[in-house]
């Protein structure tokens, strides 16, 4: 089970901290309103829309892809029966425990260091920082896992961070 939570829990830990890199990087900065508590729920629920639609259709639109490759190399008769099966709903149910897992993880990486900003309204900017650092810890210990290079995979997602809140100022969405 472990290995099937990477997925979605890296995915929704990256995306929150992007959605709220990007749509507060102006309250962040110093540019726009104050960070507020309103602002951090609202990114979170906005982070937590968007993985759920996205990891579930990708999720399931993939699972249902090898149960289709499986039938066809089977020589099944009927297109698709393998997806009709007991496989195919246990593959809607592994599909929704992903979604469950990278929406948790997107709302959690988005309203989190959101609401630190807000707890200290006059150090926003601190927020980004420890996104960005966020960011670089868990490159680190991607890069260590995966036996890459931690410094490598630390300095890319720090350096996506970095940018992600450029084009967030850039917009100034909020």
């Amino acid at each position: 089970m472990a290995a099937q939570s990477t997925l979605p829990l890296v995915l929704g830990l990256v995306d929150g901290l992007l959605n709220a890199l990007t749509l507060a990087a102006g309250s962040l900065v110093g540019s726009g309103p104050p960070v507020s508590y309103t602002l951090g729920a609202r990114v979170g629920l906005v982070a937590l829309t968007t993985a759920a639609f996205a990891v579930f259709v990708a999720d399931y639109a993939d699972r249902r892809a090898y149960l289709m490759r499986a039938s066809r190399q089977l020589n099944l008769t009927r297109r698709g029966q393998l997806a009709t099966t007991r496989l195919g709903r246990l593959a809607m149910a592994r599909s929704s425990r992903s979604t469950a897992i990278a929406c948790t993880a997107s709302f959690l990486g988005a309203a989190l260091p959101l609401l630190a900003g807000a707890a200290l309204p006059g150090l926003s900017w601190v927020v980004v920082v420890l996104a960005v650092v966020v960011l670089a810890a868990l490159g680190a210990a991607l890069g260590h896992l995966f036996a890459g290079s931690p410094v490598r995979w630390a300095a890319a997602l720090g350096s996506g961070g970095v940018v992600v809140t450029w084009i967030g100022v850039w917009l100034h969405i909020a």
